[in-house]
């Protein structure tokens, strides 16, 4: 169950609370649902019975005893709790986890793409400027992902300006130019310095091309291994023996990879975490293309890498061990990952190489 359609089950949920009169407030149009934040639990989180408490007249921790049944009776859900003043904690079937990456591996670099825009012609106006060229250039690439068709031209006034690069971004070499222009928010003035060239884990530009080249080359060990990926539960809460997993690469990596000194994740924590940033993919292009902002797409895939480099050392079988299902899926959903981020560099017209 993606986020778009769990918040459409929130939704339903309070829509029967109303009709069935246990609530008494209008039904939004929108809920937000996202990971749980410290205290929370579960794969998702709401805070809908806060937004509806004023309206029913009554504290946000009823208004969410009032969901909690309708929300657990849903399918896919296994379990709600609540927290704080009133969060909804909602958890998932894990096979329906495995169908959404079955869903990533199937729709490849298109994953997220859609026809919300389908028939929209944008136009936009830009100066003649080249942190300006390259964010109009990253938007028609984002809003086409929607269905959508941009038409930039040049001239004042203009409606997308956003804070100019200090000097040439050339010298950067093409990728880590866009990248340097492309990060950062439109308010913002991008770094043009060589920091952005590093291969080390202060780079965010490194981090995520370097995650995505690790979910190639486990592919290829896994082969070697004499095994595939297949979507399934990931064994994170039953491997005693990965409790803790430090984030580092499977393999020997360039000085200062990223994880080389990271604190241990827990393998029961990264897989959900990572599922969930998926999962929400689709909402971030979207929301890209809705604000003109590749520089969301751009923080997105940052978050999506570091989670991914977290899950990558319970990938392979470790010592003695014999490739397993949960093997199989954590490959399939470290796949899945790389598979999302090569998707989103390309939509910014940054390479995003197997090899690194």
């Amino acid at each position: 169950m993606t986020p778009v359609e769990l918040s459409r089950t929130v939704l339903h949920a309070v829509r029967r609370a109303v009709d069935e009169g246990e609530l008494s407030v209008a039904v939004p149009e929108r809920v937000v649902v996202a990971p749980p934040g410290p205290g929370g639990c579960g794969d998702y989180a709401t805070n809908v019975a806060l937004q509806l408490a004023r309206a029913a007249g009554r504290p946000p921790r009823q208004v969410a005893e009032v969901l909690l049944p309708r929300l657990a009776a849903a399918e896919g859900v296994t379990d709600v709790a609540i927290t704080g003043p009133g969060f909804l904690n909602i958890s998932l079937d894990r096979d329906a986890s495995a169908e959404f990456v079955r869903k990533i591996l199937r729709e490849g670099d298109r994953y997220g793409h859609s026809d919300a825009l389908a028939g929209q012609v944008v136009a936009l106006r830009v100066p003649y400027e080249v942190r300006a060229e390259v964010v109009a250039d990253a938007v028609a690439r984002i809003v086409a992902s929607q269905g959508g068709r941009v038409e930039i031209a040049h001239g004042e006034p203009a409606d997308l300006r956003p804070v100019p690069a200090p000097e040439d971004p050339a010298p950067l070499g093409p990728d880590a130019a866009r990248w340097a222009l492309l990060h950062p928010a439109p308010h913002d003035r991008p770094r043009i310095t060589a920091d952005h060239l590093v291969q080390r884990e202060s780079n965010p530009l490194f981090r995520v091309r370097y995650a995505h080249a690790r979910t190639r080359a486990l592919t290829r060990n896994a082969a070697d291994l004499g095994f595939g990926a297949e979507p399934g539960p990931t064994g994170g809460h039953h491997s005693p023996a990965e409790t803790h997993l430090t984030a580092r690469p499977a393999a020997p990596a360039a000085t200062g990879a990223p994880g080389n000194s990271a604190t241990p994740t827990p393998l029961s924590e990264s897989a959900p975490a990572l599922v969930a940033l998926l999962a929400d993919h689709p909402r971030i292009l979207a929301a890209s293309a809705a604000h003109r902002a590749p520089d969301r797409l751009a923080r997105h895939l940052v978050t999506v890498a570091d989670a991914t480099l977290a899950l990558l050392p319970g990938v392979l079988p470790r010592g003695e061990e014999k490739p397993s299902a949960a093997h199989r899926a954590r490959l399939a959903l470290a796949e899945a990952a790389g598979t999302v981020l090569a998707g989103g560099l390309s939509l910014l017209g940054i390479d995003a190489p197997e090899h690194l």
